[in-house]
């Protein structure tokens, strides 16, 4: 049975207050004619937020088991495609919280073409806001432990 521990970067890594998160292109993320199919870059996406709060100690598990289970929703979303990804390129997503408050997470998300040499070129970009919601879908603020957990990696925390 493997631990989290055997797979250290399984969830890509933070640096400074950027989650990096490393993807390869497969044939089934890419459309008939070899392009990443839109709908899959707000997959990697997701993947990149998620990863980045499991990182910081904020579990989705968790947060859903409590007594007052808990979820995020996205709210909105302004996406920008700035150029094509095709099968077997390498990318990564970068997420940076921009404010974590009240029932609100607000994330800045770039997606980036890795080239020869491991030169980055930027091919997508979102900005994304996340409304912590109860199981019932009504809006609850977001728990202490959550954004004291976040509170060092988002430009904006509040109580």
């Amino acid at each position: 049975m493997s631990s989290a521990q055997d797979w250290p970067d399984l969830g890509g890594r933070i640096v400074g207050k950027t989650h990096v998160m490393g993807v390869r292109v497969y044939y089934e993320d890419t459309d008939f004619s070899g392009i990443v199919y839109h709908a899959n870059y707000l997959r990697f996406a997701e993947r990149g937020r998620s990863d980045f709060l499991r990182l910081t100690g904020v579990s989705h598990t968790d947060l859903f088991q409590a007594d007052e289970p808990l979820a995020f929703a996205i709210h909105r979303m302004e996406i920008d495609f700035l150029r094509p990804a095709r099968i077997d390129d390498r990318l990564e997503v970068h997420t940076r919280y921009v404010k974590a408050g009240g029932a609100r997470l607000e994330a800045e998300q770039s997606i980036w073409l890795v080239g020869e040499g491991g030169s980055l070129t930027e091919i997508w970009r979102a900005k994304v806001q996340a409304a912590c919601i109860d199981g019932q879908g009504r809006p609850r603020r977001l728990p202490a432990s959550a954004r004291e957990a976040l509170a060092p990696y988002v430009d904006e925390a509040t109580k």
